[in-house]
C-alpha cells in the first residue's frame, strides 16, 4: 500500500519502508520516484524496513523487482543492503531476494532487528 523512503545524504543510505500489501508496481513507482529525487547521490547503500509489510511476495514478485532494478541501475549504483523483516516466511523469501540480486547490490543481508540492520550496513557501506 504504501513505500516510503528517507535519503541521508551524509552516510549515502536510503532508508525504504514498504507498509501493508505492497506491490511490485508500487516499488516501480518508488523506483520511478527516486530516479527522479534531485538530492539522490549516484551511490546508495540501502536500509529497507519491511517490518510492516503485510503482503508476502512470490517468487514472480521478487523477479519483476529485479527486472525494475535492472532498469533503475543507468542512474544509480547499490552499495551494501540491510533488508529487516518480522516474519519467517519475508525472511525467506527476502533471502531470495538477495540471490536473486546478487548483481546489483554489493553484499544483501537480512536482519528481524532494525538495530542489527543499521549496525551492520554502519560496518560494510562504503
Amino acid at each position: 500500500m504504501l513505500v516510503t523512503y528517507q535519503i541521508d545524504p551524509s552516510r549515502n543510505v536510503i532508508h525504504t519502508r514498504c507498509i501493508g500489501d505492497v506491490t511490485p508496481e508500487e516499488i516501480a513507482e518508488h523506483f520511478r520516484e527516486l530516479e527522479q529525487d534531485p538530492g539522490r547521490p549516484e551511490r546508495l547503500n540501502v536500509l529497507l524496513d519491511l517490518t510492516e509489510e503485510t503482503s508476502l511476495p512470490e517468487t514472480q514478485d521478487l523477479r519483476e523487482v529485479k527486472y525494475q532494478l535492472y532498469k533503475f541501475l543507468p542512474s544509480v549504483r547499490f552499495g551494501a543492503c540491510a533488508i529487516v523483516v518480522c516474519d519467517e516466511a519475508l525472511f525467506g523469501m527476502m533471502r531470495m531476494f538477495g540471490v536473486f540480486t546478487a548483481e546489483y547490490f554489493d553484499v544483501t543481508e537480512v536482519f528481524r532487528a532494525i538495530n542489527d540492520a543499521e549496525a551492520w550496513l554502519a560496518t560494510v557501506a562504503t
